[in-house]
């Protein structure tokens, strides 16, 4: 009597459950195909595909929602899947398709870059964010820390695509790529300690701030070489592209779950390690294999269009009415920022460390092409709205993203022309 009282009950609630995971399901496969139709018009008309991505998520948000149409995106959603999918995947791809022999010539300036320096730019993008504003209530400044932070996540996406027409200096794409990659490492970790100090409201010390940051990021340093070693030494057992390609991709998740999970340190540093180390060793074992990497391409292809339609999505008109003074203050800021840390502080940097110091030529591509995207999206999209301030960081950062988009990239290619 108890199982048939409460089959109806149990019934339903699993109906409405299979509904809301269809219903989103749908709302995906429409955002890829959307992008699947947007690339060939964004070629067409020599705009950046990623700009095209967003307005047409804006355009058919504002047409669904005009229509009464539930899309089944809810914003609890997006924390756990841009968090745990998206940016594990961006990452693991961007490090697998890196030389590492390249990188590790240039790891002294990558990580200068990569470490103080975008400490240095996400502190004066958050100074000139919190005194622009001027409201310390509804702006604390370990919200304008936050958004500082989600503004030095560098990504030279424009650049990059650039380069394979181009065919730039080996070390410049290895100092533009590693920058981008340790970088965004970088305010993953702080993203995610910020968030934990601006939500909890506890105090927190700058020495067991800077303790914590170090656990962090070397413990998973530790897990993803360890992950990644392991992987490398499976790999070698099996030839055939499937079998590789499903160990590449066990040694990355089992990367990221091994860190966050079990041993609290930081996912997406593990899961860099796991790919630089998993993808020079297929590179090397697997020479004629490309099937892994081409599998990763497509994952990274994927969340990126997701993450600009989602932000196409979540664009409001008000957004730009209420805020677009924010905005133009936080694009000063971001670029007030990155040109001191380029123009400023990385030749006096480059100094002290071994080797030789980076051509003055390559520094307009670093400034600009180091501005965010698909990281500094993912990051604001996955803003808890606990938060104070969150709705002004995410119109700050789309702002950001959006000059980078509209302004910043179509004037690019005539940049590298002139630079390389």
């Amino acid at each position: 009597m108890t199982a048939s009282f409460m089959l109806p009950g149990f019934q339903g609630l699993r109906h409405r459950a299979s509904a809301s995971f269809m219903d989103t399901a749908l709302t995906f496969i429409g955002m890829l195909l959307l992008a699947v139709i947007a690339e060939p018009i964004a070629r067409a008309l020599h705009i950046p595909f990623s700009a095209l991505l967003v307005l047409f998520g804006f355009a058919g948000s504002e047409l669904l929602t005009a229509n009464g149409i539930d899309t089944g995106l809810r914003w609890q959603q997006f924390n756990f899947l841009i968090l745990h999918v998206f940016v594990p995947i961006l990452v693991f791809e961007s490090a697998f398709n890196l030389r590492s022999r390249t990188l590790l010539k240039n790891l002294a300036p990558v990580l200068l870059l990569a470490i103080p320096l975008m400490l240095v730019a996400a502190s004066i993008s958050a100074a000139g964010v919190f005194f622009g504003l001027n409201h310390p209530a509804g702006f604390p400044w370990i919200t304008a820390l936050l958004c500082g932070v989600i503004l030095s996540a560098t990504d030279p996406v424009a650049v990059v695509a650039l380069f394979k027409q181009l065919v730039p200096p080996e070390d410049l794409s290895a100092l533009l790529q590693g920058e981008s990659l340790f970088n965004d490492a970088t305010a993953f970790v702080l993203f995610t300690l910020l968030v934990a100090a601006a939500t909890s409201g506890a105090q927190v010390q700058l020495s067991t701030a800077a303790l914590t940051f170090v656990t962090t990021f070397f413990g998973g340093v530790a897990a993803g070489s360890v992950c990644g070693i392991c992987g490398a030494s499976l790999h070698k057992f099996f030839n055939t592209p499937t079998l590789r390609a499903l160990i590449i991709a066990i040694s990355g998740g089992l990367a990221f779950f091994l860190a966050e999970r079990l041993l609290h340190v930081s996912g997406i540093v593990a899961v860099l390690l796991a790919g630089l180390i998993l993808g020079e060793h297929h590179r090397h074992q697997a020479a004629t294999d490309a099937f892994a990497g081409e599998l990763w391409e497509l994952g990274a292809y994927c969340c990126n269009a997701l993450l600009f339609l989602l932000a196409g999505v979540t664009v409001t008109w008000h957004m730009f009415q209420s805020h677009w003074l924010a905005m133009l203050i936080g694009i000063a800021a971001a670029i007030g920022a990155r040109a001191i840390v380029i123009y400023g502080l990385l030749p006096v940097g480059s100094r002290l460390l071994p080797g030789e110091a980076m051509l003055s030529s390559y520094k307009p591509v670093f400034m600009w092409g180091g501005l965010p995207g698909a990281v500094s999206l993912a990051l604001a999209l996955s803003l808890p709205t606990t938060l104070t301030g969150w709705y002004s960081v995410q119109s700050i950062v789309y702002g950001v993203v959006l000059f980078s988009l509209f302004v910043q990239a179509p004037l690019t290619p005539r940049l590298l022309c002139k630079t390389l």
